[in-house]
């Protein structure tokens, strides 16, 4: 059975918008775990059981494709070449591949993201190092208006926060970074300016690549080239394309914690070292910002819920339904200090989230960095009033508006005793990247302030 617009009922919807769950419930009670859908006029498969979504994650059988080519719809010219989706799917990195072809870029990433996700290794110190300094320099920038104050953290703290790291990851300067991520974001958020920012997406990538294999240096691109020599411009361009990406859902889970950090004060006491990874993998299970995850195609015909899904169909795996399914909820312990690890914010199987451990991290410290040197951090909105962004794969907090007090510490204060922080807060054995005033993100960062 293969979903038709006009039995299919559109997802996209400002009830969605509002409340995903709820649309969730409301699918699941009438379709069961998979559910015909809309998704801007185009018919897809919508998957919401835990043990379907993993299932087709895990594609033990090879039963399933990321390949757009296998997409029937698709290669039959019955998707509208303006489909706001489109340039997504055109990407065309190893996040839409497979096989062999996949696997050896999957083994070029991690080879390159390693030295960032060892502690022990001088890059991934120097990283966690920069990243105590970026956020602290945002946290300087809210300070500069005084001592209380209200803010937007997604727009002056959790969004420029990756934007930085991706800055010194990838070699770009300040401006040019800035760029790169606001286009990301609308490719991601599907407006209509997601085609053009997807071109422009791919020329800096490109320029970046090409800048990158004359004169190797101590970055990300760099380590991919060394990993795969035979990388060519375009295949480096658009695996380089998939980093900021990795790091708006690091901004996002940044946005997601604070809420919970905030409007739950058993949870702002426990804030330990240990208490912060701990948090952010109950955001993750409870919140994902990655809710839904590009599509897979079906090889052949494949039995999924109460449907059977024909060859070349697409279905788009709910990660956010997922855990909210109550075979999987219902069988959680709540209570219980640790929280189960099985959850699919960082996926499964072949494509699962290779940067993991960076993006955790980030968020860790962006977290750890803003409660030390906040005293008071009150939502300025009920936590169920708070605006998202309309996307249909990612649930990110459009604004995060709080009240805020600095605490009086001094800005490189010695860890409380008991306390282990992460990185260590100490100068950063590398040049300080220049931050001039006039650099268009701190001009932007301060054009946000709020007055007193």
């Amino acid at each position: 059975m293969t979903p038709a617009p006009a039995t299919a009922e559109p997802l996209l919807t400002r009830d969605y918008d509002a409340n995903p769950a709820q649309v969730h419930e409301r699918l699941r009670k009438v379709y069961g775990p998979v559910a015909p859908v809309d998704l801007l006029g185009v018919p897809v498969w919508f998957v919401m059981g835990y043990e379907e979504v993993l299932r087709v994650l895990q594609n033990s059988g090879g039963a399933w494709s990321k390949r757009v080519d296998r997409w029937k719809a698709h290669a039959e010219g019955r998707i509208p070449a303006d489909w706001p989706l489109l340039p997504v799917f055109q990407v065309n990195n190893s996040t839409f591949q497979d096989g062999a072809a996949h696997n050896e870029l999957r083994r070029a990433w991690t080879s390159a993201l390693a030295p960032y996700q060892d502690h022990g290794h001088p890059q991934g110190q120097r990283l966690e190092k920069a990243v105590v300094r970026h956020a602290d320099d945002l946290i300087g920038v809210l300070a500069e208006g005084g001592a209380t104050g209200w803010a937007d953290l997604a727009a002056q703290y959790a969004r420029p926060l990756p934007l930085m790291v991706a800055d010194r990851m990838l070699g770009f300067t300040a401006a040019r970074g800035e760029d790169v991520v606001m286009d990301l974001w609308r490719m991601i958020d599907a407006g209509p300016e997601a085609a053009a920012a997807f071109e422009r997406l791919y020329a800096a990538m490109t320029e970046l690549g090409a800048a990158k294999r004359a004169a190797p240096g101590d970055d990300l691109p760099s380590y991919l080239i060394a990993a795969k020599p035979d990388i060519t411009l375009d295949e480096l361009a658009r695996e380089l394309l998939m980093l900021p990406g990795l790091l708006d859902f690091a901004a996002s889970l940044v946005c997601n914690v604070v809420v919970e950090v905030a409007a739950n004060p058993d949870v702002r006491e426990s804030l330990s070292a240990g208490a912060i990874d701990e948090t952010v993998n109950r955001v993750a299970l409870l919140n994902p910002p990655m809710a839904n995850l590009t599509f897979r195609y079906a090889l052949t015909e494949v039995k999924l819920g109460n449907y059977t899904i024909a060859p070349g169909d697409p279905v788009m795996l709910s990660v956010a339904a997922a855990h909210q399914d109550p075979r999987f909820a219902g069988a959680i312990d709540w209570h219980a200090i640790r929280t189960t690890r099985a959850h699919l914010a960082w996926g499964a199987g072949p494509h699962n989230c290779l940067g993991q451990l960076l993006a955790t991290r980030i968020t860790a410290i962006a977290v750890h960095r803003l409660f030390k040197r906040m005293s008071k951090v009150k939502l300025a909105l009920p936590a169920d009033q708070l605006p998202w962004r309309p996307s249909p794969f990612m649930r990110a907090l459009r604004s995060l508006p709080i009240q805020y007090e600095l605490a009086p510490e001094p800005l490189r204060s010695a860890p409380a005793e008991g306390e282990t922080p992460g990185p260590e807060e100490a100068p950063v054995d590398e040049p300080v990247v220049e931050r001039p005033a006039r650099s268009p993100l701190w001009a932007f960062l301060r054009g946000l302030r709020r007055p007193r």
